[in-house]
């Protein structure tokens, strides 16, 4: 019998709540989209957080291996280490009908799609949970949203920071009592869909060094293209002003709402959707800004505002139209939607 299967646990457990956890971990070469993976862990849990097992491999990048004084591991370590393609089964087992759950999952989760990718393969994973965003909705008092500190938080012990192994186990013991904080408040975990990339391509392999494979450049792109904004950028956003049509707006890290609903929202008022920061960016949001992304970095850079998902849905409410333009009117209310109190008009002949 499983301990959901005990009328007293299952009283309490939301029922909609998932029956496993895949909680992972990934050290990489650095943080851009033709970066790759050097080490991985996971560790599964059960319905209620409970560990099960956990499993952590090295990953030979077949590049150079990034910023060595964060993960430590060198191109000697790496050399003798598998490839992504020759873990991918056994890291399939771990994540199989199981919610992948991560710090600032969305980028774990945009690491580990790629090399699925390159490697032909899909991640057996349809959702993933970001315990930046479940502290966040369990209002959790954080300073801030780094890992050590929500290790701090719950009294977990970390022993070898920015170890894959080391770190799944924190985020592990650090997840079970958050889940248990949800559940028994009967929230919603904040959940939010793993769509695996539809299109890869490898650029013309670059000549061998010797006998070690140099970096192969690579390219992405996700399975939608978004309409192009038609107005021109008016320039940064103003913290005493409203957004404006036109204005450059990205993204980094993980939404509460899905990114893909948001950036359609961002679309519809007349903003423009960018891909990475640059100094005509008028706006970052983002849930965790004191992240290391490229995107946070260059946006302190620059000196570009920077706000969360909170804020800027609020701001959204009220966009500013691009100058020389005049406001819309309002669209006249459909017939089925029309007051009760108010009875619809009648067809005219015209109409007919």
């Amino acid at each position: 019998m499983t301990m959901l299967d005990d009328p007293a646990t299952s009283a309490m457990w939301p029922a909609a709540y998932p029956r496993g956890y895949a909680v992972v971990d990934v050290e990489t070469t650095g943080l851009a989209r033709d970066d790759r993976i050097v080490s991985a862990a996971v560790y599964r849990l059960d319905a209620l957080g409970n560990v099960e097992d956990h499993w952590y491999t090295l990953v030979n990048p077949e590049r150079d291996p990034g910023p060595v004084w964060i993960h430590g591991l060198t191109t000697d370590v790496l050399a003798g280490a598998p490839l992504f393609r020759d873990v991918e089964r056994e890291f399939s087992e771990r994540l199989a009908d199981r919610v992948l759950v991560a710090h600032n999952a969305f980028f774990d989760w945009s690491m580990i799609s790629r090399e699925y990718a390159r490697a032909r393969a899909t991640a057996p994973t349809r959702q993933r949970l970001c315990t930046i965003a479940l502290a966040k909705e369990l209002r959790l008092p954080l300073p801030n949203h780094k890992l050590a500190t929500l290790a701090e938080h719950f009294g977990v012990a970390q022993q070898r920071a920015h170890h894959a192994l080391d770190d799944a186990r924190v985020l592990a013991e650090a997840f079970r009592p958050s889940l248990h904080a949800a559940a028994r408040d009967g929230m919603r975990l904040p959940l939010l869909e793993c769509r695996p990339l539809t299109e890869w391509s490898d650029s013309p392999a670059a000549p061998l060094i010797g006998h070690q494979p140099t970096y192969r450049p690579t390219t992405w792109r996700p399975s939608r293209r978004l309409p192009a904004c038609p107005y021109p950028n008016p320039g940064r956003y103003e913290s005493d002003k409203p957004l404006a049509q036109g204005m450059r707006v990205a993204f980094s890290g993980d939404t509460s709402v899905d990114r893909e609903l948001l950036e359609d929202r961002v679309v519809e008022a007349g903003l423009h959707v960018a891909t990475s920061v640059s100094r005509k960016t008028s706006l970052l949001v983002t849930n965790d800004p004191g992240s290391a992304t490229s995107k946070t970095l260059k946006a302190a850079e620059y000196g570009t505002p920077v706000v969360d998902e909170a804020a800027f849905t609020h701001l959204l409410r009220d966009v500013a139209p691009a100058p020389g333009t005049v406001p819309a009117p309002a669209p006249a209310p459909r017939p089925d939607t029309v007051p009760a109190s108010v009875p619809a008009p009648s067809p005219s002949p015209a109409d007919g």
